[in-house]
């Protein structure tokens, strides 16, 4: 049985897949050929855009497109970047994606260094500092910027100077945060920046993308991949050589989706312009269900503006009613919004995302319904 494609879909406010806008949608009706001239000007212009959006001189700086999720763009990275014998990786983690570049790095049995704190706290500069003093044998520093188990956002300022300091190679995954936070490529001298289609720039899932510089990319990564279709200097070889082509196929139907996207981040004024929209969704969120008896996890200065983490009450607020996430899920569900379970490890919680194709409306009405919840005569939740 085919499901109705044409009922109003759910909002979702999670932190991507995420709610995208018709137009990003529609790009997907047409059908592409992968070496076809109009289709590789489209994957050319998408690098091109992407460097401009970052601020990065093309000189300097190139992106490769990689097939897969956000984990596929880091695992890349990772596996192309760092050398088995001559290379050790210090892993900064504060929650669950922190802690998968440990596994890959395990799986990649490459030589890392640890560095873990609590989800709800970031990495001091004496925390790093310390630890790099300790381990001389560490050549990288790779870290979350918005670690999403939580929507935490961690300072990249303080650790770019250590990098710099120190001569480590930095990488960055900016996952959730690049497109809807302003990052400073240059400044933070960042070697490579790994992001996915399906986050800030709203795109729909099918590919991450590598922002990096050149001079890293062709010394550390040249004859380095330990998977063939992972290989990032072999991908952007390809792209290279022939403009606009992969090495291997790639998902037509979301590089069109994610073109559109990209100009309609350009439409809305760029990055600094959506982080507004974001920041202004996420403080209407916050402050709403805190009015509504939620407590927010993260700290406010350690809160990002892409998804927020909220602790289960033990009873629903202002009643005597056990609260159960399952009910409060679905009867958000049944009124068009797609919210997130927990992550965090050493608490009940759920998450809620302010980005993608959300405005200050779309979450007030949210808002509005997570009251008639918590003012259902009929929730069958009893203490």
């Amino acid at each position: 049985m085919l499901r109705d494609y044409n009922k109003i879909p759910y909002l979702l406010l999670t932190p991507g897949p995420l709610s995208t806008s018709p137009s990003v949608r529609s790009a997907m009706w047409y059908d592409s050929c992968t070496w076809d001239d109009d289709y590789k000007n489209i994957v050319s212009d998408i690098r091109r855009r992407l460097l401009h959006i970052s601020d990065c001189d093309p000189s300097m700086y190139t992106t490769v497109l990689m097939q897969g999720s956000g984990t596929f763009g880091v695992e890349s990275v990772l596996g192309s970047s760092i050398h088995k014998k001559n290379d050790c990786v210090l892993i900064l983690v504060n929650g669950v994606y922190g802690k998968r570049m440990v596994d890959i790095v395990d799986t990649l049995e490459l030589c890392h260094v640890v560095c873990e704190v609590d989800e709800n706290q970031s990495f001091t500069y004496d925390q790093v500092k310390d630890v790099l003093d300790k381990a001389k044998e560490i050549t990288h520093i790779a870290m979350v910027h918005c670690e999403t188990t939580t929507g935490i956002i961690n300072a990249l300022e303080p650790i770019a100077k250590l990098a710099h300091a120190y001569q480590k190679h930095f990488i960055v995954d900016a996952m959730s945060s690049f497109g809807g936070v302003e990052i400073d490529m240059t400044g933070l001298s960042i070697d490579f920046l790994i992001s996915s289609a399906n986050k800030c720039i709203q795109g729909v899932p099918g590919f991450s993308f590598v922002i990096c510089k050149k001079e890293k990319l062709t010394t550390l990564c040249k004859d380095n991949a330990k998977s063939l279709s992972l290989d990032l200097y072999g991908q952007w070889r390809e792209m290279e050589k022939d403009a606009g082509k992969w090495r291997y196929t790639s998902p037509t139907h979301v590089v069109l989706a994610f073109h559109q996207a990209l100009l309609e981040l350009e439409e809305e004024g760029g990055i600094a312009a959506r982080s507004r929209r974001y920041t202004m969704n996420q403080h209407i969120l916050s402050n709403g269900m805190r009015a509504l008896g939620f407590e927010s996890y993260i700290s406010t200065d350690l809160q990002s503006p892409i998804i927020t983490t909220f602790l289960e009450p033990e009873r629903i607020p202002g009643t005597l009613k056990k609260f159960l996430f399952k009910p409060f899920y679905t009867y958000l569900k049944n009124h068009g919004f797609v919210i997130y379970p927990g992550k965090v490890a050493h608490t009940n919680s759920f998450r809620i995302g302010s980005i993608g194709h959300l405005f200050p409306k779309d979450i007030t009405n949210f808002l509005s319904h997570v009251k008639s919840f918590i003012e259902e005569p009929t929730l069958s939740i009893v203490s």
